[in-house]
């Protein structure tokens, strides 16, 4: 009897009772929501709504639901691959169950208590800028129409030498900038000299015209994008001594008549870098898209030609046609990498900041491959019936990439790459490419 008492008592011991608890939105989801989403969703940012409280995330809840189901939110468009990147924005298996439950448990507040401290944001800024350079005056942005690309002086007029290690552009009015590139101009570029400083010029007249001379880009911003840190290894962006900077700016109109003054916000070394972070854009300028190509293939190349250089960040750049993008290094020995590949969002235009920076050693080739969807099926195709080129405008097309490169501090930032293999071919109209089969792949690459 003793024995049939234990083995009873034993066996009840064992059984865990079932956690009946409710998920409640302040003991669970808030913290998932701090980590994963508010950086975006809060006043003044790129997400369309408020994610701060419950009475702003308690009507969103279903769309909160079918978006992380569906991995849609947090936006991530790197595939898994062997490279692994920095600040993954993948909400775990765990965090997805977590919100389903919430949802399908009616969404409920639960105990004031249990609320998270609330996530302090610096006003205005996710960085504390020891400069702030600003636009001189607004600029008018139309209720309708396209608005080329504009480029705008700002005599910053750096007295010194200056390195940076982090920047954060900061749009004026976020609803009409879809994005911002910032170029140094540095002292004796020739670069907009007849431009009148703060006062917006086409990129396709002659003043505005980026001539590519001592470009030097210094920070961007896209939806989603963030601030972007240069220290990674000691490193630090270089601003030559009576530099000025360049706003290039892509507006898009929302229906009203409005004005923008876009700024950046600067943070300084506190002490010599021990390399120099350069942002490299190789792009395919010769593409050709056919009109209702549903598949259209084009690659880029640049050989690696400077010593000690290390690949550290990748951003694809497309527009409306964009598919995906995949980024692959073939290094002197003929071994083949993917550093890069996933699907590209116009709307997203993210960057991916690797875990380890990888060598490039001299002779390493970088090869880049995009697909783009010029068919009637793409919902956002300006037009599928006609062919398109490269250009900076939204209605045509670009195959680019920024990539962030850690080069030695006397290497010139010119001479770190040239252009190879398909991007030195002529284009060709009404042939898509130029394609991956123009790429001299090593034998372990070739297709099977």
């Amino acid at each position: 009897m003793k024995r049939n008492l234990l083995i009873f008592l034993v066996g009840t011991v064992a059984i865990a009772a079932p956690n009946t608890s409710p998920v409640t939105f302040n003991k669970e989801v808030l913290p998932i929501l701090q980590k994963n989403c508010q950086e975006c969703h809060r006043p003044g940012e790129a997400g369309p709504m408020s994610l701060l409280t419950y009475n702003e995330v308690r009507p969103w809840s279903k769309a909160i639901k079918a978006a992380v189901v569906n991995k849609k939110m947090p936006p991530w468009f790197a595939d898994e691959g062997s490279v692994h990147f920095a600040k993954d924005r993948r909400l775990s298996t765990a965090d997805i169950t977590t919100l389903t439950a919430w949802v399908d448990g009616g969404a409920p507040e639960g105990d004031p208590k249990d609320k998270p401290a609330p996530v302090t944001f610096t006003d205005g800024w996710n960085i504390k800028p020891d400069m702030i350079v600003e636009m001189p005056q607004d600029f008018h942005v139309p209720a309708k129409g396209a608005i080329k690309y504009q480029n705008i002086l700002v005599k910053a007029n750096f007295p010194e030498d200056t390195w940076v290690v982090a920047a954060e552009v900061r749009p004026g009015n976020p609803s009409v900038v879809h994005h911002v590139r910032l170029d140094v101009r540095e002292p004796g570029s020739g670069w907009m000299d007849d431009a009148v400083p703060g006062v917006a010029y086409a990129t396709d007249d002659e003043v505005g015209r980026r001539n590519g001379a001592g470009e030097n880009l210094l920070g961007k911003y896209n939806p989603g994008l963030g601030a972007q840190d240069f220290s990674m290894g000691g490193a630090a962006k270089f601003i030559p001594k009576g530099s000025d900077i360049v706003f290039s700016m892509h507006y898009t109109p929302n229906g009203k008549e409005t004005t923008d003054r876009t700024k950046v916000g600067l943070v300084f070394a506190k002490k010599p870098p021990e390399s120099r972070y350069i942002t490299l854009n190789p792009s395919a300028n010769n593409l050709t898209i056919p009109p209702g190509d549903s598949n259209a293939e084009v690659v880029h190349e640049v050989t690696v030609t400077a010593a000690n250089a290390q690949l550290v960040y990748v951003q694809p750049h497309m527009h409306l046609r964009g598919k995906d993008y995949e980024l692959r290094v073939i290094y002197p020995t003929q071994e083949t990498q993917t550093i890069f590949k996933g699907k590209f969002n116009f709307d997203w235009q993210q960057g991916f900041e690797l875990e380890k920076p990888i060598p490039l050693p001299p002779g390493t080739r970088l090869v880049g491959i995009s697909h783009f969807d010029n068919s009637a099926n793409n919902p956002y195709n300006p037009d599928p019936s006609k062919e398109v080129v490269n250009g900076e405008q939204t209605w045509e097309e670009m195959s680019a990439v920024f990539l962030g490169v850690l080069i030695p501090r006397e290497t010139d930032p010119q001479k770190v790459t040239k252009r190879s293999g398909p991007s030195l071919l002529k284009r060709v109209p009404g042939v898509a490419g130029p394609t991956l089969s123009s790429v001299a792949l090593p034998q372990s690459a070739q297709p099977k």
